[in-house]
Order: structure tokens, then sequence, then C-alpha cells
């Protein structure tokens, strides 16, 4: 059954959320940084402990955060506004006995000064059922959900999409920064959780029916975010939410495939993908293949890679499923049995911008970016997409080394030093970026030297001739090791063009 939140309802809920300072801020007030973060391990009884005695705003939180079950008279008095026969009937609610339990999850979500309450279905471990999630079950806002928002970029734009929008947290983000937000969803009932999430917050968004980019089609975008159901496997529906119906990853496929003809000129895609490691083949190969012919500039990161069997229990746990039961057995059966059948060694899983380009052939960079870093992706984006740009205004040797270049700050230099005879040698020259991805690359001798005259102050091409004389080089020779090398920090900002840094002072 959809629920039926209406109008009245909303409107009721919100003011009592407020009365109660119900938000992001509120909660992790209430709780105290300790036992938030406790909550957001998993482990409930600290914050438990802490919202005793505390109010509507520990009735709340009670309710939707730890799924427990409440007094009638304390959610009655938590309510406010809204009768409890009114939430009960709408699904928001249910009896629990003589007790009231959380029929939907509905907690804050914060990003920056804004806090918003996201309407989802309660995960498996909060319906106190202990039975698996429904086929149209629509998830709340996950590491994955979350993982997306920091990814994506948020620069002013007049229209974005949210390509299977679910609870509806990408749409939100996407209100901080475009004109005009549309959300799409296969599900029913994802658009209705979405519809409420949306009305609770008084965020206007446009909602449309249909699979993929059908409910869209023959209209553009200046940016496209974009969640899909990238579970790999069998071709199977068992959930909407994570099921796409379609074998292996050809539902990332067609999302990249496809994204880019929906987009303006200049238009930017930024999805979760996840893609196999097929025995005998590179994964960076077969997400290249994906792609359109001709102007797409395009971006795989591969944040994760997950052999068969970790992959398998980490969703079957996703959906409820008790590995050692006999359903838990057999889903894990078949799914193994595709993997093997299909030579799938792992299944990588990452992000990937895309950008529309009038350029005769795109960008098109796969990296594999496992290592550990804080920096958001999202604003690394619109840099990585920039320094694109550059590059391809510079794309011949000649034109790369009549740039002035500088090292950016944020470069730090490692140096790995052996005994020799004549004391301490340095082995290893290796440099780090200290933001964003945080890049490495390990350099030789004459580059740290190179790098150290990129100051701004002349042609890259005059030190190169400069060094070459210096060293005893020859400038041909050292000048063609030097531009590829040049040209992949630049890619990297490790290096940047001296007016940027100019401008950045």
């Amino acid at each position: 059954m959809i629920p039926d939140l209406s109008d009245d309802l909303i409107e009721r809920l919100r003011e009592a959320f407020l009365s109660a300072r119900y938000d992001a801020d509120g909660v992790v007030d209430l709780l105290g940084a300790e036992a938030h973060a406790a909550l957001g391990r998993g482990e409930p009884v600290p914050a438990l402990r802490a919202t005793l005695d505390t109010g509507p705003v520990g009735t709340f939180v009670r309710l939707f955060l730890l799924g427990t079950s409440e007094p009638t008279s304390l959610v009655k008095a938590a309510l406010g506004p809204l009768p409890l026969d009114q939430a009960r009937a709408a699904g928001l609610l249910r009896a629990d006995g003589d007790e009231i339990r959380a029929g939907l999850d509905v907690r804050p979500h914060g990003a920056g000064d804004d806090s918003w309450w996201v309407v989802s279905d309660l995960d498996s471990d909060l319906r106190g059922d202990g039975r698996p999630v429904s086929p149209d079950h629509v998830l709340g806002v996950g590491h994955a959900s979350l993982s997306l928002v920091r990814a994506t970029s948020r620069r002013p734009v007049g229209s974005v999409l949210d390509l299977g929008t679910g609870c509806g947290v990408q749409a939100l983000h996407a209100s901080t920064h475009a004109e005009r937000v549309t959300a799409t969803d296969v599900s029913k009932r994802a658009l209705a959780l979405a519809d409420a999430t949306f009305r609770l917050n008084r965020v206007d968004v446009e909602l449309a029916e249909g699979e993929w980019f059908e409910p869209v089609r023959g209209r553009r975008f200046d940016q496209i975010v974009c969640n899909p159901p990238f579970v790999v496997g069998p071709a199977r529906t068992d959930f909407t939410y994570r099921d796409s119906g379609l074998a292996g990853d050809d539902a990332s496929a067609l999302v990249v495939r496809q994204l880019p003809s929906l987009l303006e000129e200049g238009g930017t895609g930024q999805l979760l993908a996840s893609w196999v490691h097929r025995r005998g083949e590179d994964w960076q190969d077969r997400v290249s293949r994906w792609l359109p012919p001709g102007g797409v500039d395009a971006w795989f990161v591969q944040r994760d890679v997950a052999d068969p069997a970790l992959y398998v229990g980490t969703w079957l746990r996703d959906a409820g499923y008790d590995a050692r039961s006999q359903a838990g057995r057999k889903k894990a059966g078949e799914w193994l049995d595709w993997f093997e059948t299909n030579e799938v060694e792992g299944v990588g899983f990452g992000f990937v911008t895309l950008r529309r380009t009038d350029a005769a052939r795109g960008e098109v960079v796969c990296e594999d970016l496992r290592h550990a870093y804080d920096d958001p992706l999202g604003p690394e984006t619109d840099q990585w997409l920039r320094r694109v740009d550059w590059l391809r205004a510079h794309g011949s040797p000649q034109d790369l080394l009549a740039a002035r270049l500088t090292t950016a700050p944020s470069t730090v230099l490692e140096q790995v030093s052996a005994p020799s005879d004549e004391g301490w040698q340095a082995v290893v020259h290796r440099l780090h970026r200290t933001d964003g991805p945080g890049w490495q690359h390990e350099i030789d001798d004459l580059g740290v030297r190179l790098l150290a005259g990129c100051r701004g102050a002349m042609p890259v091409g005059d030190l190169v001739e400069l060094l070459a004389v210096g060293c005893g080089e020859d400038v041909e020779e050292l000048t063609r090791a030097a531009v590829p090398m040049l040209r992949e920090l630049v890619r990297h900002g490790m290096v940047v063009p001296a007016e940027w840094a100019e401008t950045a002072e």
C-alpha cells in the first residue's frame, strides 16, 4: 500500500518537527557528539540513553531513528497538531500492541546551513519483524547516496535531472544550486515518498514516472545526477531500489551510454556505477566502450573492488536476508553461480563524471582511486573539467611548452633515501597532492629540478632548455620526456597555469 500523506498531514507534521527541534542540529544537540557518532556506527544504546526524559524531540528520535515502540501518550504529545489517528491511517505510524512504532522512516538530513527531512521506508533492522524488505522498498539516505552527494558538483545551473530519485535526497541537494529540478522514478511508491519529502521541506520539484530516460526523452538539462539500480548479477528485479532487470553491469552501461544525449552543450552528468572485472579483460577498456561516439568527456573513478562472495553477502544483508537461512543460501548460490558462469573475478564501484562537449574527440580517463581521502570529489570534478579544457586548448607540445606553469601550493615532495658510499642517496622522489583525491606521482631527479623552477616566471619550454644545458642533457630528449609528465601533473592539479594561481591570489 502506498502511504497517503496528504498536504494537511505534511503541514501538521512539519509544525510538530519544528516545534520539537527535530532537525539536523537539534538531533546532534540532543544526543551529543559521542552518542551521535555511536548511532552512525549502528550502536543505538548511547543514543537511547541520551533521549530519556527529553520531551517530543526524544520521542521522535526513538521512533524514527532508533525504531523503538513508544507509549501512546508520548507520541500524541510529540505530534502536537497532528492527530495520532490521522498519522496511523496514512501509514506514517503503526500500532504495536498498546504502543506506537514508526511506519515510515522520517529523519533529518543536513548539509552546511541546510536541514531537511527525508521520508523513506524503514530498513529491516528498524521494522522489528525480522523479514526482508518489500520488493518496492524505498531506500533512505545510505552511504551510497551520501557518497554521490559529496561527488556532485554544486556550481549554479538552470536545470537538474535526478534520474531514479528514490527518496529524493539528490534532488534536495540539487535545489541548493539549480533553478529547476526534475525527478523521475519507475516506482510509484518512490515517487510518493519523494513527493512527501519535497512537500515536507517546501521544495519545488517536478516529478515524472517511467523507466530510465523515457519520462524526459527529448528534453535537455544542464546537469543530471543518478544513483541507478546498479547491483551486478543475474537479470532480475527482486528489489526496485537496487535491481534493474538487466544482467551484469548493463544498467550502469545504459546510463553512461544514454545520459549525454540529454545534456545541454557543456552540461555534466554525475552518477554512481558498478562494473564487472572479468577474467582476461581490463576494466578500463570495458567502461570506455560504454561511451557514445563523439563529444563526451568522461572521468571514471574506481573507489572499490569487491570479490564475488563479499559482494553477494553485503547485498543480501542489505535486503534483510539471513545468510544462514534457506532463502539466503538459495539467493547466494544462484548469484555466485552467475558470477562463475560469466567469469567475474570482482565488482568495481565508483563515480562517473560525463560532460557533453563540441570537441571532435572527448577526453576519457579511468583512474583507480581506492586509497583513503577526505575531501569531497564534487568541487574537484569542476576543476578536473577545467583542466581538461586547458589541456585541450594546449594540445600540441609547442602550446604546452609556451605556457607558464607553477607548482600548486598543495603539492609536496617526499623523498626516500638509501645508504650509499657517500651517505644517504635519494632513490625515490614522490609528489603528493595534499588536498582533493590525494594524487601521487613518482618523478626522477630531473623532474624534481624542473618543478622547482615552475614558478610562472617564464615559459616551461625555456625551463626545460635551461635544465638540459645545466645538466648536460639532450634538449630534444628531455623535452620529449617532460611534455607527458607535465600534462599528467596539470590534469591532476599538481601543476597549474600561472594565470590561475595569480587569479586565486
